[in-house]
């Protein structure tokens, strides 16, 4: 397995639950599909570098995990389901 890092950034205007059931979903989706995450920093409301859907602020949280390659595949399907994640960013750590 190898370590990958995911950056998100969530619509601020979702509420704190919204926001907490994203971060759950997407460390769900690692640990159902034999992982493991090793941390999940919530970095808080910041203001984006240009506007994303007519949005200029963001909920940034990054989630450090093991796990093959395919979950990276799955956590992307998912995070594109969604209309509340604004972008999102996986790179490989090894």
């Amino acid at each position: 397995m190898k370590t990958y890092e995911m950056l998100y950034v969530l619509d601020n205007a979702v509420s704190d639950e919204g926001k907490e059931a994203h971060v759950k979903k997407f460390e769900d989706v690692v640990t159902s599909s034999g992982g493991k995450v090793i941390t999940t920093d919530k970095w808080g409301a910041k203001k984006l570098a240009y506007p994303i859907n007519y949005k200029t602020d963001g909920y940034y949280v990054l989630m450090t995990f093991e796990a093959e390659g395919s979950v990276v595949k799955e956590l992307d399907r998912v995070a594109g389901l969604s209309t509340e994640v604004l972008r999102v960013v996986t790179t490989s750590k090894n």
